[in-house]
């Protein structure tokens, strides 16, 4: 795997690498190189020059620097001579950038080189104000309509599912970057009846969908309804449900999916904790316990690249907690 190195004045790395571990989980070859302030130009060198060491792969090599300029960029660059053909260099360090690189070298195609490109392009569209009023204006996009007649059979006719997942947060980081990268669907589907009717939450859920990926928010009747209609047969969906009841009830209404990743379930009063992002109440046991019964198969991982905690172990755990 192609190593990353986070290159920064102070802890600015150490802070970066922390938070893109919250989004993506632990990762291996991977390594922060500080310049503090009682040190010079041939500490952070010989830092950088031991992290490369410690990775699997050091013909392929990944830095992502503060500044421009800046020492740790300096003696990266230093470091780079003779190594140009296979090792890059990115100046701007930012959380955008390190979850982007990460999501980029997943893929066995890209090398250092393609995704230091990539990365130049990719993260000047995650710099955003808010109110959007302090943006500047720009031409609006051209919309691509996808509407077609009533009937009209699109590709086979029916909607892939390449992720359908249970997450009381429903569209935030972690689905927002691996798990969309993972998965590429075209369309992310917030599914909620409550949600549904709130034009704020609705509003901000679509407003943050990743680039190239859109996103609808709909009750649970609406993605029945669609789920049959032949004219989304070229979709590929995240389904994205809050709780295991309300995709109970998508479930039995006949929504046809399979396979259900348990991302989170956020613990409130009279609720049990099971794991670290997994607590559950009766009714959400009960609810996970009959689409088992109903055959739909569930792996417990937060981020891809977690371990799967398997659905029989917390259900366990769960019953002895509650019952």
């Amino acid at each position: 795997m192609l190593g990353i190195i986070l290159a920064s004045h102070g802890s600015l790395a150490e802070g970066v690498k922390e938070a893109g571990q919250m989004i993506f989980g632990q990762q291996s070859n991977l390594a922060t190189c500080t310049l503090m302030p009682n040190e010079g130009p041939d500490d952070i060198r010989n830092k950088i020059e031991s992290a490369i060491k410690s990775f699997d792969n050091q013909d392929q090599v990944l830095i992502l620097a503060d500044l421009y300029g800046g020492t740790p960029f300096n003696q990266s660059s230093a470091l780079l001579a003779g190594k140009e053909d296979k090792w890059a260099i990115v100046a701007g360090l930012n959380l955008p950038m390190f979850i982007e690189a990460l999501s980029s070298r997943m893929d066995p195609e890209m090398n250092a080189h393609d995704i230091a490109k990539h990365l130049v392009s990719e993260t000047r569209q995650n710099i955003k104000a808010y109110p959007e009023a302090l943006q500047k204006e720009e031409s609006p996009k051209k919309e691509v309509s996808d509407k077609f007649a009533q009937g009209q059979v699109v590709g086979n006719g029916k909607i892939e599912y390449v992720l359908c997942r249970i997450d009381t947060r429903l569209l935030h980081g972690q689905v927002a970057t691996s798990w969309t990268k993972t998965t590429k669907p075209n369309r992310i589907i917030v599914v909620s009846d409550e949600v549904a009717k709130d034009n704020l939450r609705k509003n901000m859920i679509i407003e943050a969908a990743p680039s190239g990926v859109r996103a609808h928010v709909v009750p649970i009747s609406k993605i029945v309804e669609v789920d049959k209609d032949p004219r989304f047969g070229n979709t590929k969906a995240m389904l994205l449900f809050e709780n295991p009841e309300s995709l109970l009830k998508a479930v039995k209404a006949g929504l046809s999916v399979k396979h259900v990743n348990i991302g989170s379930i956020a613990h409130s009063l009279g609720k049990a904790v099971i794991t670290n992002a997994v607590a559950m109440g009766k009714d959400d046991y009960e609810a996970l316990a009959e689409l088992s019964e109903l055959g739909i198969e569930f792996d417990v991982r937060k981020v891809p690249s977690d371990s799967d905690q398997k659905f029989e172990n917390i259900m366990k755990k769960a019953k002895n907690e509650l019952y």
